[in-house]
This record gives C-alpha cells, structure tokens and sequence, in this order.
C-alpha cells in the first residue's frame, strides 16, 4: 500500500505559466526516492507541495498522519528565528522548563506530549552534526550556509518523522559531513524523498523519479541504472531521429522526381494535341485538367514530407541538448609530463605566524589531475593563489614554467562579467579575431540561440555562465596549460554537471580541483592530491 499518494498535481506560477501537469506517484513506506530533472523543472516547488509548505493549483497529495519533516534548500526565511525556533522545538523546550519549576497547567503537558527528554536528544544531535558549541538561542543569521544545513539536518533525528523531505542537503557540506549524511540516509528507516545533484547520495537511493512538465517518470533502480536507461533511451531515440531523416530526404527525393515526370507527361501531351490540332478550347480544358492533377499530385506528396518533417522536428526537440554539445579544447601545445610548478618547502604566513604546520613540496607537469584537499580555512584558496603567482611564499621557493597559462574557475565563474550581454561577453574573448558568423555559430554550438544574446550575464543561471565560460574560451582559442576548478559542481544540476565532465575529460591538460563531490572527481580523473 502507498505511504506517500500524488495524485494529477499541477502548479502554474503567479503569471498562469504552467511549471508541471498531471503529476502522478505512488511512493511505498519505507523507500529511498531520488528526483531529478533539469534546473526549473520544478523539484523544489513539488517537495514544498508535498510539505504543505505551498499549494497546488490542482490534485491531492496523501501521506501518513504519523509526520513529515522537510529540510528546504535556502534558509533565508529562517534568518529572523533562533535555532530553537527554526527546528520547532521552542515551546516544548518553555513548556518542559514550565512544568520543572512546578507549572501545572494541563496545555503545558499538551505541548510536551511525554517528550522528557527533548533537550537530551536536541544536545545530541547537535553534537552529532558538529553543532555543539552553539547555544539554542543562537540567532540563525550568523550561521553559515553549511551551519544552517547541519541545524535541519540535526532535526531529523531530533523528531524523527515518517517521512523526511530533503532538498540539496549537501549542498556546503565537507566531505566528512556528506559521509556521515549518508549514512544516516542507509540507515533510516523513514521514507524519503530527495532532490540533490549529489551522484553519490543518489546512488543510495533505490527508486528515481524524473520531473518534468509532462508528469513524472519512475526508473526502478539508483542514479546509474538511470543513467544507463537514459542512455539506452537516447541511443534510440538517435536513431529512430536518422531514420526519420532518411525518410524525409527519400520523400523529398520522391516528390521532385514524381513533379518533374508529370511536367514531362504535361509537355508532351501538349505537343500531341497541337499535332492532332486539338482546337484551343478543348486544349485548354485539357491543359487545366493536367494542372488539377498535377497541384493534386503535388499536393499528396507534399503532406507526406511536411508529415516526415514534423516528426523530425519533433525528435529533435527530444534529445537533450547536453548531447549535442561538445568542446574542443586544442591539446596540440600540451606535452604531457612537462613541468608546470614546481614548490620547494613553501609556506605561507602573516607575522611570522605559518598557515601550515608542515610546509610543503610538490611537482605539478603537464597532464597531471590533482585534488587539493583540507578542512575548511586549512588554506586551499591560498595555495592556488601561491601555484599562479598571485601570492609569494614567505617561505621556500616556488617555480613556475615560462608563459604558464592557467583559467580559474570558481563557483561563480567570475570570468563573466555581470554587466555585459552574452553577445558582448563573447565578442571580448574574440581577440582572434573570428568573422562575426563563426563567433555566432559557436554560441549556437553552447545552445545560446539568437534570442538569448542580449539576455545580460547577471541573469544567468550557474550552469549557463558555467557554458558561457567554456564557450568564450573557444573563441579565444584559449587552450590553458591548468584548469583549476574550485567547487565546479556547486549550484549545478546534474544536466551541466555532466556537460563540465565530459569537458574536462575531453581537456588534455592539468587539472587541479578543489572539491567535496569525489564522484565528480572520480570521473575527471583525478590520479593525486595534495592534503593540506
């Protein structure tokens, strides 16, 4: 029997743009649900409707009256609350320290409900999410983005609901937390629904649904089995799209050669009547009856090619465009092996005091893919600065390849500047330059058709700045000896992180990344780290 029950659920934003339709799902006690689907296909606002916390513009969703507990993406609205407040454990916490100072009034116990140990459970939990210095009256605003996730997260097992709701809960949190995150997810025993971009966590997910306007479709297995079904699904739909194409070329062939054997037909029948001095009225009774079939000829054929093409047409709207894009870095200037950087006992420090208790030494050639790892503050940011010349080391000796060419991309991508088009951002990487239809051909290649170009870049979402980028480096022919990514899959959805994969991969260079997604950098890669 279903323990969670969606039925035709539809939501249309404020200006009746419909967001999704006819949303239909069964979600069984006890399963691990994974959704998934592009960025604005609607996954949050869908765990908000199942939360109650937003309405539906029509359908029901059903789930069990023993509770349901959501941990939501953005915490700004929480900003005003204490942590007490945020994790809804406030008037138990007043209620119990009432009934301890000898209150008697029966609403007290109401609210407490034979909670006696709340403030234990809270205390542990807290602990266990590495929040235990913080008091409970700590105001959420001066929480980190990783703190506030940890608090939410803390709250699953503080009321250990049925049902847990969890939108990105990843998102800022180390390695070590997403671990112990993981963990916590095998071994519940709630039922859950997840929206993450985090291929790790989704592989522990049993069952994966994938959102988009039209419904909801179910894969009976993790992330991979998804994947591999998608695959699958797209490889036929490739072909099938080929042989719709060969279809439409034969049809067009035929009704060329089936119009230009009518005109042929047309002539000499005319030429025969003239021969015969057929008279004029009659000839022109037969000229318009050859032209009737002709136009109803041409017309027979000319439905059949416009059917084949409306039904390309529609396959093609059907591929992703992630696969269709593709990067070609030119590696003719990297020689693999060539040395890049090389760091003799470096360190770094202000007055005289070392970021690290050890300094360091490395070699970083041409081809290599390094990790550089460390707890948060332990000054990873400082050694990129110190590997591209930004910093000097106060201590030891750093090297670097003459003309060393590098391209930093951080979370932001902060080589696109907010202020211009993506016409305009494009054109000042065309330093070349290219003739004005190659530089648009290739922003039609990074799927940013005509009618975007004016769009400005601080409208952009985090995977088309990340596009954007890779883009303007194409038209520089800009290949770098090191790309340096710095948490290059924060604020992606799994469509953009698999197009920046499958760039690095195709990147013959150095890759140095900082990150907390190891299934990202499993596929990259990445054949070394420097721990700091």
């Amino acid at each position: 029997m279903s323990y969670i029950t969606i039925q035709r659920i539809a939501y249309m934003h404020a200006d009746k743009d419909i967001l999704f339709g006819n949303i239909n799902l069964s979600v069984n006690k006890g399963e691990k649900v994974a959704l998934v689907g592009n960025n604005g296909s609607g996954k949050s606002t869908l765990l908000k409707i199942i939360a109650g916390r937003l309405k539906a513009s029509e359908g029901t969703v059903m789930i069990p009256s023993s509770g349901l507990y959501y941990v939501p993406q953005h915490f700004g609205q929480y900003n005003e609350m204490t942590i007490a407040q945020a994790l809804q454990v406030e008037d138990k916490l007043q209620a119990l320290q009432a009934i301890l100072k000898g209150e008697t009034d029966e609403k007290l116990y109401d609210i407490l409900n034979d909670d006696w140990n709340i403030e234990e459970r809270i205390h542990a939990a807290l602990s266990t999410w590495g929040l235990a210095s913080f008091d409970l009256s700590h105001p959420m605003q001066t929480l980190s983005g990783g703190e506030k996730t940890k608090v939410f997260l803390a709250g699953m097992e503080i009321h250990a609901e049925s049902v847990i709701l969890l939108d990105e809960p990843t998102n800022h949190l180390d390695y070590s937390y997403r671990q112990k995150l993981y963990s916590y997810i095998q071994s519940s025993r709630s039922t859950m629904m997840i929206v993450s971009h985090d291929r790790t966590l989704l592989n522990l997910l049993s069952v994966t649904c994938e959102l988009s306007a039209n419904g909801i479709t179910v894969y009976g297995g993790n992330y991979e089995f998804y994947k591999e079904q998608k695959s699958i699904a797209l490889q036929a739909l490739q072909q099938k799209l080929e042989e719709k194409e060969k279809q439409f070329r034969l049809a067009q062939k035929t009704a060329r050669e089936a119009a230009e054997r009518q005109q042929k037909h047309d002539v000499r029948g005319e030429k025969h009547n003239i021969k015969k001095g057929v008279s004029r009225i009659a000839m022109g009774n037969l000229k318009s009856k050859a032209e009737n079939s002709t136009a109803k000829l041409k017309g027979i054929h000319t439905e059949k090619v416009e059917s084949i093409q409306g039904e390309v047409r529609q396959l093609r709207t059907s591929i992703p465009m992630s696969s269709v894009l593709k990067t070609d870095f030119n590696s003719s200037s990297l020689h693999t092996g060539k040395v890049l950087v090389t760091a003799q006992e470096i360190n770094f420090g202000y007055h005289n005091t070392p970021l690290w208790k050890e300094p360091l030494s490395f070699q970083i050639r041409s081809g290599d893919r390094i990790a550089i790892s460390g707890n948060n503050g332990s000054g990873k940011t400082t050694l990129l600065k110190l590997i591209t010349g930004k910093l000097t080391p106060t201590a030891g000796v750093i090297t670097r390849a003459d003309q060393l060419s590098y391209v930093y991309m951080d979370q932001e991508y902060s080589i696109i500047q907010a202020e211009k088009s993506i016409l305009e951002q494009a054109e000042s990487f065309n330093l070349i330059p290219l003739p004005d239809h190659e530089l648009k051909t290739i922003l039609n290649r990074f799927l940013f058709p005509a009618d975007v170009w004016n769009k400005p870049c601080n409208k952009l979402s985090g995977g088309e700045k990340m596009r954007l980028a890779f883009c303007c480096l194409m038209i520089s022919n800009n290949t770098p000896d090191i790309f340096i990514l710095d948490e290059p899959t924060n604020n992606l959805d799994i469509q953009n992180i698999e197009m920046i994969t499958s760039t690095i991969k195709q990147y013959t260079g150095t890759v140095i990344v900082i990150s907390h997604d190891k299934y990202f950098m499993n596929e990259i890669g990445v054949d070394r780290g420097i721990d700091i």
